[in-house]
Formats: structure tokens, C-alpha cells, sequence
């Protein structure tokens, strides 16, 4: 604190609030109103590297045993090891591009990290998609999301690549992983490639299809329907979806014979800068 007291210019006077708390985002005065996607092409988030659990040092901010947000109390963990926690994600974008986060960090929407109420700073947590069974390894280096009934504030790759971005939140569970445990690293690791679920033949009363997209307002549907029939993909559609008591206009390709023509689709979809999740819907029966 004493180095603190002795920051003469006005940077690091403000730096000064970061050594006696760790105010939460939404304290902040940000440039931009709405938070949302950065515009053009989406990243191709297979590509962008996870981060690898590794020990680390606690950061000497964000780490307060316990600190109080809209007058409830929150208990910061000593270790991320055992914390297995089901509940709703959230992610962060463009409005909080390069501000700093609870770490005194810079947020970068492209690098997979997290906001976690309890979870220590920095640390590592194994969050999977239960709608889709996606899954992502982030670093925790902030704090939030401070809404009932969400448990972690995702980057927007991060949500980008569990499937979640569109909707804006999703149905999670978030394990957290000991970086100083080889095993528990190991136990809670996410294979390679896009994290997509098992393949489904379709067969047994399924049919298969690529869902390019879900969206809440039908113009944004119809304009990557557009999208995709300007590329000569004639059998793609928009069904109405209703979802945790919404309304979302989902864009999907099929059906499709069987997961090696989705496999070779997606390829398709994936060259025009649009993700692709492969779905399964039962057939009705006659």
C-alpha cells in the first residue's frame, strides 16, 4: 500500500482504487453503450490456441477473501480445485475491449478468458456447453458476472466457440482445474479440434443438420439465409425456436444423409466465415 501512496501521476493514482478493492466492471465508464461482436468475418476460433493450466502466483488484485456487490457478500476460493458448478454463461465483448479487468489485465475479447464471482485470480476452469456438449479451457483473470443465476462472464471466443454468442447465454457447467496437479490438468483437458459432439448417423429416427446460426431478430437470419443461398447451398432454412422462454430464428443446412456429407458441409460453411454445430432432430413418426 505504502508503494501505492507514493504514485504521483494521475494513472497511477487511479491505479491506487486497485490496491485498496477490486470494483467490478460495471463500475467503469465505458465508450461504448451496447456491448455485442466486433463487425466482419468471424474469427476462426479452431485456430485461436486455449490457454494450457499452468501454476501461477495469485494476482495481488481481485483476490479479497471476500468482497460485497449490490449488498451481498461473495467468498473468493483458495484454490480452483473441486469447484463444479452448473448454471447460466453470459460473455463480454466489444464495450470491454482493452479496459482492465479485477487483475488490472487488459480484456481481450480474443484470447479465452472468464469472469468468475468466486473462482481465484488468475485461474483455470473446464466450461462446457450442456446443449451441445462443446467444450472450452479459459483463464479467470476477472470478476462477474454479478446477475442471478449466472455463474461465469465468458470472452467472446470463448462463447464463440461453445455456441453461445448468438443467444448471448447458455446452459454451462464450469469445473475448475489445479494447475499444480498434473492429473486434475489431464482430467479436465478438452481435445482437439472444434469440440463438436460425436458424430449421429442418420438413422434410428434422426435427421441431421448443420445449424449455421440462432438468432433473435429474423432480419439476421434472413440475411446469412441470403448468405448462404448467394453460395449455392439451395437446402438451407430458418425454423422458429423457442428457447429459455424466447423466441430465436434458427438458420440450418439438411437434412443430410449422414455425418461424413455434415463433415464435408461444414468445410463449405466454414470458407464463407460462419460457424457451423451439428444437430440432430427426431423424425416424426408416420
Amino acid at each position: 500500500m505504502r508503494q501505492c501512496l507514493a504514485l504521483t501521476t494521475l494513472v497511477l493514482i487511479l491505479l491506487l482504487a486497485g490496491c485498496a478493492s477490486s470494483p467490478p466492471r460495471g463500475g467503469q465508464d465505458y465508450a461504448r453503450r451496447h456491448d455485442g461482436a466486433p463487425s466482419g468475418p468471424l474469427p476462426d476460433v479452431a485456430n485461436i490456441p486455449m490457454p494450457v493450466p499452468r501454476p501461477e502466483p495469485l494476482s495481488r488484485y481481485g483476490n479479497a477473501s471476500s468482497y460485497v456487490v449490490n449488498g451481498r457478500t461473495y467468498h473468493v476460493l483458495d484454490s480452483a480445485r473441486g469447484y463444479d458448478a452448473t448454471g447460466i454463461a453470459s460473455w463480454y465483448g466489444t464495450k470491454f475491449q482493452g479496459y482492465l479487468t479485477s487483475s488490472l489485465e487488459p480484456y481481450d475479447m480474443y484470447k479465452f478468458t472468464a469472469a468468475s464471482k468466486v473462482l481465484p485470480i488468475p485461474s483455470y476452469a473446464r466450461v462446457t456447453n450442456l446443449d451441445n456438449g462443446q467444450c472450452v479451457i479459459v483463464r479467470v483473470n476477472d470478476r462477474g458476472p454479478f446477475v442471478a443465476g449466472r455463474i461465469i462472464d465468458l470472452s467472446y471466443v470463448a462463447a464463440l466457440r461453445l455456441g453461445i454468442w448468438q443467444a448471448g447465454t447458455g446452459r454451462v457447467r464450469v469445473q475448475g482445474i489445479d494447475a499444480n496437479d498434473p492429473a486434475d490438468v489431464r482430467a479436465l483437458r478438452c481435445g482437439g479440434g472444434t469440440q463438436a459432439p460425436s458424430p449421429v448417423p442418420a438413422s434410428g429416427g434422426v435427421e441431421i443438420y448443420l445449424q449455421v446460426g440462432a438468432f433473435a431478430e429474423q432480419a439476421n437470419a434472413e440475411r446469412v439465409l441470403a448468405q448462404l443461398r448467394a453460395a449455392g447451398l439451395d437446402n438451407a432454412t430458418i425454423g422458429r425456436v423457442e428457447a429459455r422462454d424466447r423466441t430465436f430464428w434458427a438458420v440450418r443446412l439438411g437434412p443430410l444423409t449422414d455425418a461424413a456429407a455434415a463433415a464435408a458441409l461444414a468445410t463449405r460453411v466454414h470458407d464463407l466465415g460462419l460457424p457451423t454445430l451439428q444437430v440432430t432432430i427426431p423424425t416424426q413418426s408416420p
